[in-house]
């Protein structure tokens, strides 16, 4: 995890890979070895001694790492326990089968989905995706196409994007709707039930049902 999240990217684009084939939309250019080379000299600086820089890279580099480390062990690799959790209860969700419900939100559970949906071969994809908010409030968020994509395998109706509170809710036919971004990724609700419901009218448009 920490070589496909950290160290690949770096030694990549230090053999001139490009992350993409085609032509970029636009620049990558606050990435750590971008801000390594920032750290040289500039071209025309009387000092050209570049052992500075080199130090404060190595430290800059070095406390990257053991942050990313630090996460990897003390929060991602925990989170797999509650996504499996969740994914094994998720029939008392919904009847679909699609629906996952985790009962913290801010839990980093997109990797682990897509490893656990392989795992356990699951005979439909998840979809829809519930957790509460900081705020006490929940959330209905849409699994992604894969782990860091923008796109959704079932974002939320096209009609509900962009809306709030109560338009939102008397357009949905739902109470206590919060908001619907714009994109359909993610949309909020006041309470568990209202979030639930929201999953299960955007099911109602492209899902179906999962026998046990």
């Amino acid at each position: 995890q920490l070589y496909e999240n950290f160290v690949e990217e770096i030694d990549a684009m230090d053999n001139g890979i490009a992350p993409a084939a085609g032509e970029p939309r636009y620049a990558l250019s606050t990435t750590l070895s971008a801000r390594v080379g920032h750290l040289n000299p500039r071209w025309n600086d009387p000092d050209q001694d570049t052992e500075a820089g080199f130090r404060r890279a190595m430290e800059l580099v070095g406390s990257e790492f053991l942050e990313r480390l630090d996460f990897y062990h003390r929060a991602w690799l925990p989170a797999r326990a509650l996504v499996e959790e969740a994914v094994r209860r998720r029939l008392e969700v919904d009847a679909s089968g699609q629906v996952l419900e985790l009962s913290q939100g801010g839990c980093p559970w997109k990797e682990h989905l897509f490893q656990l949906e392989r795992e356990l071969a699951l005979p439909r994809p998840l979809l829809l995706v519930l957790f509460p908010d900081r705020g006490g409030q929940w959330r209905v968020q849409s699994v992604p196409t894969a782990p860091h994509s923008f796109q959704s395998r079932l974002p939320l109706p096209e009609a509900w994007r962009g809306l709030r509170d109560e338009a939102l809710s008397e357009l949905a036919g739902i109470p206590g709707c919060v908001f619907v971004h714009a994109s359909g990724f993610i949309g909020g609700n006041r309470t568990r039930e209202g979030a639930l419901e929201m999953a299960r009218r955007a099911l109602e448009l492209g899902g179906g049902t999962e026998s046990t």
